[in-house]
């Protein structure tokens, strides 16, 4: 009875009706539309790093500022910022694989450093990866010529994408078994290395700055990046630890001098810088060094399916706190794309609360007009013998009939909007916005999740805006309508 009374009062007052359902469709359609595009976003980068970089899970040593896979997450300090090396990798690698819902298990050095190939020079993010585990936990690492690292061999990786670029510049694309000239510096001095290239790939949905990346063994990203290798005895990074002690206690006129014996090979060779560069650039054999073990910047876990990431990151932490390493999500390994994209979210959600206010109060002063002309029609209501509560649900059933309405609206106005952006096929031509949104091409989804939690708005609008107008209902006499006649 109370319901077709509702709605009988919601036809009579169409006018002012009209204009409540307006405004909250507007506020829902914003509210999703907006929400949409961060979850598609969001959604975006999840399958961009989880499947090709980050893992569900990393894990990192304990620093003083947020750190993700390539540097800090404050851009202030990123440029001198160096990534520790892991501490108590054994044991926390043992701690690590004694855990349940894991699907798989990989360890990583990570580097900046100066790729020169085929005469162009440029900056490179270096994966040190044990190529054991890496590819099969990171099936969205697609390769596209040559072959997949192997396990204790130098070499590296490079991405179609940089390949396209050299070709762009040289007119030749590369090939597998060219060298691959690194350099860095820092402050143990500037390291040189040379590997060839023994693949070329792509990443099934490449995120933000991941095609600077390359894949490379462990080995050669540990020398670029001044650490510290645990070897056996014999090993020519003894010698060449002992020949950078030797250069640095010589003066630099003995240095460069035709007479010096620092550079001199068994065969008398005259020195030139062709030889110099070849003196740093020479790399042990992989025989010589066991390429297995610790020096390792992170260790990196993929969850199954079933498996809360969260969950995870609380319960392993308890048992790893004491080895001076912590456990941290996809979104700190991937670092100030996927964090901003956060502080969006987070803004965007903020404004609508504002927008919500707005209309909130807006809806208000409309429902009190409503009421206002209904004197008559309520004070009969109470004169006949109506409870408060019957007027109450009366004029609540009105407002939520008609929030729903706009929610329902609100929505299915998305839903359209959406279907015709999608048909558009417009092009993105600014690369980052690109990379948020998973394509050059933009493309919008209709996410359940964000419609359920839109239309929820709209019923909790409902019920706000009718909490004053019922305690401004509930005020009105018999009386009131006996005067009004």
């Amino acid at each position: 009875m109370v319901f077709f009374l509702a709605l009988r009062n919601i036809v009579k007052n169409k006018k002012n009706n009209a204009i409540v359902i307006l405004l909250i469709t507007v506020i829902v359609f914003i509210f999703f539309m907006g929400n949409s595009m961060i979850e598609r976003s969001n959604l975006s980068l999840h399958d961009a790093f989880i499947k090709s970089l980050t893992g569900d899970v990393m894990i990192q040593k304990k620093a003083d500022v947020s750190m993700n896979l390539f540097g800090a997450n404050t851009p202030v300090i990123d440029e001198f910022f160096i990534i520790p090396v892991f501490p108590a990798y054994d044991t926390v690698m043992e701690i690590v694989r004694a855990e349940s819902g894991i699907a798989g298990i990989t360890s990583q050095v990570s580097g900046k450093a100066y790729l020169d190939l085929l005469g162009v020079r440029s900056p490179a993010l270096l994966c040190g990866v044990d190529a054991s585990t890496y590819f099969s936990v990171f099936p969205g690492v697609i390769l596209e010529e040559g072959r997949m690292l192997y396990e204790s061999e130098y070499g590296a990786m490079i991405t179609s994408d940089r390949a396209r670029r050299i070709q762009g510049e040289t007119g030749i694309y590369p090939r597998i078994g060219d060298p691959l000239l690194f350099t860095s510096g820092s402050d143990f001095g500037f390291k040189i290395r040379e590997v060839p290239l023994v693949g070329i790939f792509s990443y099934q949905n490449p995120g933000l700055f991941m095609n600077e990346i390359i894949i490379i063994d462990p080995q050669t990203a540990r020398v670029l990046n001044s650490i510290q290798v645990a070897a056996p005895q014999e090993t020519s990074y003894s010698n060449t630890q002992h020949e950078a002690a030797q250069l640095l206690s010589l003066d630099i006129d003995d240095i460069f001098s035709m007479e010096s014996s620092f550079f001199q090979r068994d065969d008398e060779e005259d020195f030139s810088v062709d030889f110099l560069i070849g003196w740093l650039a020479e790399s042990p054999s992989a025989g010589d060094i066991n390429l297995a073990g610790g020096d390792w910047n992170f260790i990196i876990i993929d969850l199954e399916d079933n498996v809360s990431p969260a969950s995870f990151i609380r319960s392993i932490n308890k048992k790893i706190e004491p080895y001076g390493v912590t456990a941290v999500d996809w979104r700190t390994s991937v670092g100030t794309s996927a964090i901003l994209l956060l502080l969006v979210q987070v803004l965007f959600n903020a404004g609508m609360l504002l927008i919500c206010a707005t209309g909130v109060i807006t809806v208000i002063n409309i429902l009190l007009i409503s009421v206002f002309r209904r004197t008559r029609e309520i004070g009969t209501l109470r004169a006949i013998g109506s409870s408060d509560l019957y007027i109450s649900s009366l004029v609540l059933q009105e407002n939520i009939i008609l929030s729903v309405f706009s929610g329902a609206a609100g929505i299915g106005i998305g839903f359209l909007f959406i279907k015709w952006i999608n048909a558009l096929a417009f092009s993105i031509p600014n690369e980052l916005i690109a990379s948020f949104l998973g394509g050059q091409i933009l493309t919008l989804d209709f996410i359940p999740k964000v419609a359920a939690v839109s239309f929820f708005l709209a019923v909790i609008l409902g019920i706000v805006v009718s909490i004053y107008p019922i305690n401004v209902t509930l005020r009105i006499e018999p009386v009131e309508a006996v005067r009004q006649g």
